[in-house]
């Protein structure tokens, strides 16, 4: 979500009109939450590991990050990477209204400091979230650096996404989805997606791959529950179909694929991924 250049540029200086706009945002994230009838699938996964002592990475799409917020409830002390552009210090006000601290900074450009911050906090025993396409996109492909930092950490990433049936996604680059009021909502939760320490490049890459992925996955069956998009791929639904048997909503099936079928899945995804990002 963009803020036009002039606009933000007032609100970044003007510290009370910030005050006021952050304020707005975060009581239109509790109207929109209080309007709508939610439903929550696989939570159950991060309480699991908050119960086990463990932090983790949480990852969702930029485009989706608006209700993010209310998935997280409090769960754990949070510690949400955000970019220092004048954008990225408008919602950093904003989401400490829901007791989530800010890291500045990018997984993709003079993320060196927000790295060893990162790292710092997850060592603590906190959890961090990150946008892994953002600041700037493209949209719904993700950066190699949440792989990274797992891998660094030795802490497993879990991808969550929400949808609602009403809703306008913006024209920005990140296709920006403006939860509406009195509606239906869902929150899905994905298994944990644990990295090796070990991983050479060409692990890296599919380990990026396969977060990509799966998320992407995860947002198409959230739209489609809440009444959005056309049906899933094929070879999507029928891992969908395998996975409902294990819970709520969960993919586990992915990582027992042979390794030939997971790249042709994740090159599939991948493909619409960035199909849906050049729209």
């Amino acid at each position: 979500m963009t803020i036009p250049g002039r606009w933000a540029r007032r609100i970044v200086r003007g510290g009370r009109l910030r005050r006021l706009l952050c304020w707005f945002i975060q009581l239109y994230i509790r109207l929109v939450y209080l309007t709508n009838r939610w439903t929550v699938e696989g939570f159950g996964e991060p309480r699991r590991l908050r119960d086990d002592g463990k932090s983790f990475i949480l990852a969702f799409w930029h485009g989706r990050l608006l209700m993010i917020p209310m998935a997280w409830q409090r769960l754990a002390p949070m510690h949400m990477l955000i970019s220092a552009h004048r954008d990225g210090r408008i919602i950093a006000d904003a989401v400490t209204y829901f007791g989530v601290e800010s890291i500045p900074g990018s997984t993709r450009r003079g993320g060196t400091a927000a790295l060893r911050t990162m790292l710092k906090r997850l060592e603590a025993g906190d959890c961090v979230g990150i946008t892994p396409d953002g600041p700037r996109g493209p949209a719904l492909i993700a950066s190699g650096g949440i792989v990274n930092l797992a891998r660094l950490a030795g802490v497993a990433i879990v991808p969550v996404v929400f949808a609602t049936s009403r809703r306008r996604v913006l024209r920005s680059w990140d296709r920006f989805h403006l939860a509406l009021p009195f509606g239906r909502g869902v929150f899905l939760w994905g298994e944990p997606i644990a990295i090796a320490p070990d991983l050479d490049a060409e692990g890296l890459e599919a380990a990026r791959v396969l977060v990509e992925s799966r998320m992407n996955e995860m947002a198409d069956e959230a739209d489609r529950r809440v009444g959005h998009g056309p049906p899933l791929l094929e070879s999507s639904t029928a891992v969908m179909r395998a996975g409902q048997s294990d819970g709520p909503f969960h993919l586990a099936t992915l990582t027992r694929l042979s390794p030939e079928r997971l790249a042709v899945g994740a090159a599939r995804s991948l493909g619409a991924a960035r199909r849906r990002g050049e729209r």
